[in-house]
């Protein structure tokens, strides 16, 4: 059964490459993990039913890091449901108990490296960092955004869930969004390629190479991430920036920064660094 067991594992693994679309990289991710059970599971037939016991897949790996094991036991249990779905087979996984993760975040970027990047940065770039550390979008909030969301010095953010917010637009970003429609002339999306808005991966990639310039790693989460501390650093109430954010609970929020002194929404403008009169 073993045999058969590398077998299944080699199957799923060009399932996620070849249907599911998975990259290289994230397929030896699965490979890794999965091969590392396989050797030393126990993979059998009993009472007409398929029994992958994970027990000493457990023992094995019990000195890695949390999240390490969240990530080893999430490949075993997608592994598990290729073949349930897939292949067809009536399965029961033993010990694949949940481990509970503190929750983290990546550090924010301070504010002065992100103040010298955009010293630096051409018009369209000040604009994409601008909108993502000035409101803490999301990089697929920004991509979908068009030209109709933007109202005067509101702007209508359609989130996760189909749930749309509303947020204020600095005298800065309102500048800048002015600015960038007259040279760039976009028509239906802020941010545009052809007829099509930019995607995620497009936008990500302008980002990450404009910080790498200056020896920054930075991801457009960590700016949203800078987004929310900052603003919490700088006095704002963190029920505010919940809202501003597009939590569901203030509970997601807490896990960003110790709570500082009680503002009212109001005071988002002067709370944020880019609102700062010079």
């Amino acid at each position: 059964m073993k045999e058969k067991l590398q077998n299944y594992v080699e199957d799923f693994l060009e399932y996620l490459l070849d249907v599911r679309g998975y990259s290289e990289l994230s397929v030896e991710t699965y490979e890794i993990a999965l091969r590392q059970m396989g050797e030393v599971s126990h993979f059998y037939e009993e009472d007409g039913m398929t029994v992958l016991d994970i027990t000493p897949f457990r023992f094995k790996i019990v000195k890695n890091s949390k999240k390490t094991i969240v990530k080893k036991l999430s490949a075993v249990r997608s592994f598990v449901k290729y073949l349930e779905e897939q292949c067809h087979l009536l399965v029961k996984l033993i010990a694949d108990e949940s481990i509970k993760v503190p929750q983290s975040l990546p550090k924010p970027i301070e504010e002065q490296y992100i103040d010298e990047v955009l010293e630096k940065a051409n018009l369209e770039e000040k604009l994409l960092i601008t909108m993502l550390y000035g409101l803490g979008l999301r990089i697929s909030e920004l991509s979908g955004m068009k030209l109709e969301d933007i109202k005067g010095e509101w702007v209508q953010i359609h989130g996760k869930g189909n749930k749309v917010r509303e947020l204020p637009l600095m005298e800065e970003l309102t500048r800048l969004i002015k600015l960038y429609r007259d040279r760039y002339v976009p028509k239906r999306y802020l941010f545009e390629k052809g007829n099509a808005p930019m995607n995620a991966a497009q936008l990500r990639y302008k980002l990450t190479k404009l910080f790498k310039k200056e020896g920054l790693k930075v991801t457009p989460h960590q700016l949203r991430h800078s987004f929310a501390t900052h603003l919490l650093n700088h006095g704002a109430r963190i029920a505010d920036v919940s809202e501003l954010l597009g939590h569901e609970t203030m509970a997601t929020t807490q896990v960003y920064t110790k709570l500082g002194s009680v503002k009212k929404m109001q005071e988002y403008m002067k709370a944020h660094p880019l609102a700062k009169e010079e």
